[in-house]
């Protein structure tokens, strides 16, 4: 059999302080009733002023170690768009917090499908040999991206991490990544961006920021986007869409999940969904959500499982896995 890397464990991390809907009414023009139908969102997790996307980070690898019987990895990924510092990447400064100073580590940015990317990485670096095990991490303080007084993203984004360590293995191994698919579309950039974090510009009153979304374009895109990527990555693995057992999509809001699930004739049940719970946190987003599927929505060993992602650049990818018997140790 081919050398392929094989998922052998999982975790993830929210912070503790909770933003209800009904919290964001009392600083907002918003209401529960306007979010939940727009979003199908009832809280997010925010982190607080001292909380780096660094510390998330760190958190969601701890448990993932844990989970796999492990202290360290050849390599450490941090798929992210929310860097502690423009420059150097966070990755080096969680592999040492990790006690693995001296690791490769570096970060990966494709935003929401940061960590379907991010897979694809390490997956290939373990397949070509250079590596036999790595940590992928993604983790996001995108709160801090946003305006304080636009309710339409305050309602939408939380906090939060996720990781996975993979290991070498056989493709014929529940767990090992089986396909994938993976694109970009620079041309429609400005759907989805954060053009300046400079603090500096936002105590002079600029705005421009902050993150800004053109809500009916990236909708559009988003479904037709993830929908003909799970096409692709299912062409590719010989699966269809009769053989997926849990789709495991971005949780960008509920009217896409909906939508995406609508255009692929897969049943709710078969879709993984925490949007409710944790909103949409980013590169965070997937692995809270497969971790929340196995706690809640019947992942299990042996299921055929397709991860697909869509974000700012715009990007997108898919991921198609048989899941393997694992340790979740999440929120």
């Amino acid at each position: 059999m081919a050398r392929a890397a094989v998922l052998a464990g999982l975790g993830t991390h929210v912070p503790p302080d909770v933003l209800t809907n009904d919290m964001l009414a009392e600083a907002l023009d918003t209401s529960d009733t306007w979010i939940r139908s727009r979003t199908g969102i009832r809280q997010r997790y925010i982190a607080d002023e001292r909380t780096t996307t660094g510390d998330l980070a760190v958190a969601a690898g701890e448990r993932a170690l844990a989970s796999a019987g492990r202290t360290r990895v050849d390599v450490v990924v941090v798929a992210t768009t929310t860097p502690d510092r423009q420059c150097p990447a966070t990755a080096p400064t969680v592999a040492s917090r990790l006690g693995m100073s001296g690791t490769p580590a570096f970060d990966v940015s494709a935003a929401c499908t940061g960590f379907i990317y991010g897979l694809a990485t390490a997956a290939s670096l373990i397949g070509s040999g250079l590596f036999d095990s790595a940590l992928l991490i993604g983790a996001d303080k995108f709160s801090d991206t946003l305006d304080p007084e636009d309710r339409s993203t305050r309602a939408l984004i939380g906090d939060g991490s996720g990781a996975v360590v993979l290991r070498a293995g056989e493709s014929d191994e529940d767990g090992a990544l089986l396909a994938f698919d993976l694109g970009s579309d620079g041309e429609h950039v400005g759907l989805l961006e954060v053009p300046a974090v400079g603090r500096a510009e936002r105590a002079d009153g600029v705005t421009r920021g902050y993150f800004h979304m053109e809500g009916k374009p990236v909708f559009t895109k988003a479904v037709t986007a993830m929908t003909d990527s799970v096409h692709r990555v299912l062409d590719r693995v010989g699966w269809s869409t009769a053989d997926v057992d849990r789709l495991v999509p971005h949780q960008a809001n509920a009217r896409i999940l909906a939508a995406v699930a609508d255009q692929l004739d897969l049943p709710a049940d078969r879709v993984v969904s925490n949007i409710a719970d944790v909103g949409n946190t980013v590169a965070a987003s997937i692995p809270l959500a497969l971790g929340h599927g196995m706690r809640h929505q019947g992942l299990r060993s042996g299921h055929n499982v397709v991860l697909t992602g869509f974000g700012a650049g715009l990007t997108w990818g898919s991921v198609a896995v048989r899941w393997p018997k694992i340790n979740d140790i999440s929120i």
